[in-house]
């Protein structure tokens, strides 16, 4: 039987992330307070959409939350995400949980109230941060002075020149580094022997004209030796 996913809130992140976990074979259905963004949403089959307040019991319930494996809550209010999973927990009995966090300072409090998994993407750049390994590479990377810093999401799709690669032998432009890898429910700080893999999303960290020879290159729009 395939694991049923809920998501809540997101827009345009619930899209993207629908089709990621829709390709992997799960089973999604999606809440939506924005009429609009539900309509975009419909258009894909396979897609079961709810439009309404994602934190009322009784839209969970039409949403058939008492069924899900695991419950995503991707709302900008944290407030609202906590209260989501709070629900879904200990209402619907979801076994899994997972909020995406504004602010990295309620990251222990969304645990002790059993959040299964807290996503603060400000905590992710930190960590990056944080790793000894990193620093002279973001040091040589970050411009200075007029230059400017970009960090994107890469989803790596069947058949990019990356899939299956090392971090160490992807030959990236000095100026860019993968930062972290969001690998389902996981956030992974990269290694030189790390594999990319299908599915994963690369949060790259890069100057302003290197972000597009990068993504070129792991797309393999480019020769992968420039």
């Amino acid at each position: 039987m395939k694991t049923r996913v809920l998501l809540i809130g997101g827009r345009s992140k619930a899209r993207i992330l629908a089709q990621s976990l829709l390709e992997r074979g799960y089973q999604v259905t999606v809440i939506n307070s924005s009429y609009a963004d539900c309509e975009k949403l419909a258009q894909n089959e396979r897609l079961k959409v709810i439009a309404g307040d994602g934190s009322r019991p009784c839209v969970l319930e039409d949403a058939g939350a008492g069924e899900a494996d695991i419950a995503i809550a991707l709302t900008p209010a944290d407030e609202d995400n906590l209260v989501i999973c709070e629900l879904c927990k200990k209402k619907f009995q979801i076994p899994k949980t997972i909020s995406l966090l504004s602010d990295p300072k309620k990251t222990a409090f969304f645990y002790k109230m059993g959040v299964d998994r807290v996503i603060c993407a400000i905590s992710v750049v930190a960590g990056i941060i944080e790793q000894q390994a990193f620093m002279d590479e973001l040091i040589s990377s970050v411009p200075i002075g007029e230059g400017r810093v970009r960090i994107c999401e890469l989803p790596v799709a069947e058949g990019d020149r990356a899939v299956r690669k090392l971090v160490r032998d992807l030959d990236l432009p000095k100026e860019v580094i993968i930062g972290c890898i969001l690998r389902q429910s996981q956030t992974l700080i990269p290694k030189g022997d790390t594999e990319i893999f299908e599915g994963d999303i690369l949060v790259l960290i890069s100057s302003s004209d290197q972000d597009e020879v990068a993504i070129r290159k792991l797309k393999g729009e480019l020769s992968w030796r420039k």
